[in-house]
């Protein structure tokens, strides 16, 4: 995967929501749609199949080397393991018969990398792709960035490593430009771009192309997020994007619902995906105070002040901000679900959520669970008066505060 200046690889904090995720074949096809040009490929799902496509591949796509990637939501495959002995994820081969065996070591087994969790993540795709011989190497990333109000390229002439690395040593080596989300990349702005990105010859003119075209897709998928690393030069003088980084705005599921309906959720966490059956937004984490609460913002202060009490998070779960008595029940059950749970912690800010449906919810859930864990609650807002009378005639052992450092100091104490 392609390494954003944009985002951190290594947050410290969850992202807050959950993303649409699609394997590098599903962002590959959607480039190839928007006339992109990039390293012809088949998809394999096992060892006879992904020798019968680099097969194909060699006798009839004028391929001379296959390179076999296998398919997970994380980067540094290239130098990861599986959990069938197997090392590096990506591999070269002029045999089809080899690349058969290697996938049969692939696919079926977890690969594990910097970026997935100690199990690895399952493999059940391999991409059987033409190699191509780079010679030249560039980064270029088209993003949403709210201090420009737009869409801004951001770009570099040193690709195919940690675009990161490259900001912070040299900085006048990164380029960003705001592009008028009305009108667009002009012609004389491409090519501007390509120069800057140290294209020479006819691939000046390639790399504008390209330029341009990936813009489309950015506009035409609803991208929040268009990333090539590397935008690459091979030694047939062709420029070629070798790998593709797409984020999706979610507002947009309605007008995309064929790429939604791509998403690949095989290495999501089965509890993230029951949440957003039920518009719950829900991360898991590795502590073990459960936090149920509405909105991003607060997310992150419930947690941040759970850790100043030295306690650890064990996931946030944010019901939104039109939450019904049933979804509360619905977190309440997920939070449950979780052995490593030995309290739980609700937050809420009654502005669009009515404290008074949080309450009911809670005793509901309390019942229906039979619930043994300390509950700690604090609600603001809307009806909280009429919340806390339902939480204290419950009859239930609730811990009810009306202020959050004393409410998250109480929960952490519980846990010691």
């Amino acid at each position: 995967m392609a390494t954003s200046l944009l985002r951190r690889t290594k947050c410290l904090k969850p992202c807050l929501a959950r993303c649409l995720n699609l394997q590098e074949y599903q962002s590959k096809g959607l480039m190839d749609k928007y006339g992109v040009t990039i390293q012809p490929f088949l998809v394999a799902n096992s060892g006879p199949d992904a020798a019968e496509k680099a097969h194909i591949m060699l006798n009839e796509r004028g391929a001379e080397e296959i390179v076999l990637k296998a398919q997970i939501l994380a980067g540094g495959r290239g130098k990861g393991t599986f959990s069938s002995g197997l090392k590096g994820g990506v591999k070269l081969s002029k045999v089809p018969a080899e690349i058969g065996k290697l996938t049969e070591q692939m696919i079926g087994y977890n690969l594990v990398t910097k970026q997935t969790s100690a199990d690895g993540s399952p493999v059940s795709n391999v991409m059987v792709a033409k190699a191509l011989n780079i010679v030249k190497e560039t980064y270029l990333a088209i993003v949403l960035d709210r201090a420009f109000g737009g869409p801004v390229i951001v770009a570099s002439p040193d690709g195919g490593v940690d675009i990161e690395e490259v900001a912070e040593k040299t900085p006048e080596r990164v380029f960003k430009i705001p592009v008028d989300i009305f009108e667009g990349i002009s012609d004389d702005a491409a090519v501007d771009l390509a120069q800057k990105l140290e294209f020479e010859g006819d691939a000046i003119g390639q790399a504008a192309t390209e330029i341009k075209k990936l813009y489309e897709l950015f506009i035409g998928v609803d991208a929040t997020q268009v990333e090539v690393n590397p935008f690459g030069l091979t030694d047939q003088n062709e420029v070629v994007c070798f790998d593709a980084k797409i984020n999706f705005d979610d507002n947009a599921q309605f007008r995309q619902k064929e790429i939604f309906a791509m998403e690949d959720t095989s290495e999501s966490d089965p509890r993230e995906l029951e949440a957003a059956e039920h518009d719950l937004n829900y991360i898991a984490m590795e502590g073990n105070i459960a936090c149920l609460v509405n909105g991003a913002g607060l997310a992150m202060a419930t947690m941040d002040i759970i850790q100043l009490h030295g306690g650890s998070p064990a996931n946030f779960l944010d019901v939104g901000g039109k939450v019904q008595e049933s979804q509360v029940e619905k977190a309440f059950n997920l939070l449950t679900k979780d052995p490593a749970v030995k309290a739980i912690f609700v937050n809420i800010f009654g502005g669009i959520v009515d404290c008074k449906i949080i309450a009911t919810g809670i005793i509901n859930a309390c019942n229906k669970t039979g619930l043994e864990l300390p509950l700690v609650v604090r609600l603001k807002g809307a009806n909280m008066e009429a919340a806390r009378e339902l939480l204290a005639n419950s009859g239930l052992d609730i811990a009810a505060y009306d202020e959050l450092d004393e409410a998250a100091g109480a929960v952490v104490e519980f846990v010691k």
